[in-house]
């Protein structure tokens, strides 16, 4: 009788420290995020993903899957309205718990307009101004500001903060884990900004067109040089005319390489260097073709920083 009483009481103890303990239900709006989220979370849970595969953020729906895991969210992590407009009224309309990541990272590119750049579309929110001293996940005043923010590790390393502090503000039982994940975290984000920099010291002075303009923090980190994009926003194709300019563009530009993204139709970068004597490549700043986890980050930017450098350089 005692034994069982004993067993009983074990099995209570058991179920009410896992209820105890359960893990926060997070949701990731993007791979890049969902990785440093799941880096955090290392050994307590495992985040959710919207945007999986190769379909881009630009212009992504929502699917009931996605629903439900929002839903069920205590926290999701997102870049902003610029980059994931699908999640914009989802979030603000259910008043859900959000962090709003473009708001938090040491580096911010004003968005690059005009020029062999084009002029930047921002879903209806032009009419607004930027003040950088003024941010809440209410009131968005970043919509002059690049949101692809991920796309420099430092900034990753600002992400992987404010990750850390938002779990130990819903999680405060795993706080000491949640800081020793982050602290690895960061010392590894610090040496692959190393690794990055001397893998692309030689890159610097060759000129280059991307297919939509993903990488200007990528760019400025590491001192290389962005000639134009074949379109500024994913969302609308470029004209006729746009693609004569950028045949044009691969010409005088001296462009060593063009490059294509998984996420989006290679046949505009066809069109564009057809008959010229141009290399072409394929970036992907999404990591889509990898797996997912922890360590998806690191692999998604070392291989985005070998496949510039091998067209790049010619190896």
């Amino acid at each position: 009788m005692v034994g069982k009483k004993l067993f009983v009481a074990i099995a209570c103890f058991l179920w009410l420290t896992t209820a105890t303990y359960a893990a926060p239900k997070v949701v990731a709006s993007i791979a890049p995020l969902h990785s440093l989220t799941a880096g955090v979370m290392e050994g307590i849970g495992t985040p959710d993903l919207l945007v999986q595969g190769v379909a881009s953020p630009h212009d992504y729906s929502l699917r009931p899957s996605d629903a439900r895991k929002l839903a069920n969210a205590d926290l999701v992590f997102w870049v902003g309205p610029d980059l994931e407009g699908f999640l914009e009224k989802t979030l603000h309309s259910n008043k859900m718990a959000s962090v709003t990541l473009i708001d938090k990272v040491t580096v911010r590119l004003p968005a690059r307009e005009g020029g062999v750049w084009d002029e930047h579309a921002h879903h209806d929110h032009d009419d607004h101004k930027h003040d950088d001293h003024k941010h809440d996940d209410h009131h968005h005043h970043h919509v002059s500001i690049d949101s692809h923010i991920w796309l420099d590790p430092i900034n990753a390393q600002s992400i992987v903060t404010a990750i850390e502090k938002e779990l130990i503000r819903i999680d405060a039982s795993n706080a000491e884990k949640y800081r020793k994940n982050a602290d690895s975290l960061r010392r590894d984000l610090a040496q692959l900004d190393r690794d990055l920099a001397q893998l692309l010291a030689q890159d610097g002075k060759k000129p280059f067109i991307v297919f939509h303009d993903a990488f200007q923090y990528f760019e400025k980190r590491y001192g290389l040089s962005g000639a134009g994009s074949i379109t500024v926003n994913p969302e609308q194709k470029p004209s006729a005319k746009r693609l004569l300019e950028l045949r044009e563009r691969v010409k005088t530009s001296g462009a060593h390489c063009v490059f294509a993204e998984p996420q989006f139709d290679d046949g505009l970068v066809g069109s564009i260097t057809e008959g010229h004597d141009v290399k072409r490549a394929t970036l992907d700043p999404l990591g889509a073709t990898g797996p997912l986890g922890s360590t998806a980050y690191f692999s998604m930017m070392r291989s985005l920083a070998d496949h510039m450098h091998r067209c790049l350089s010619g190896t």
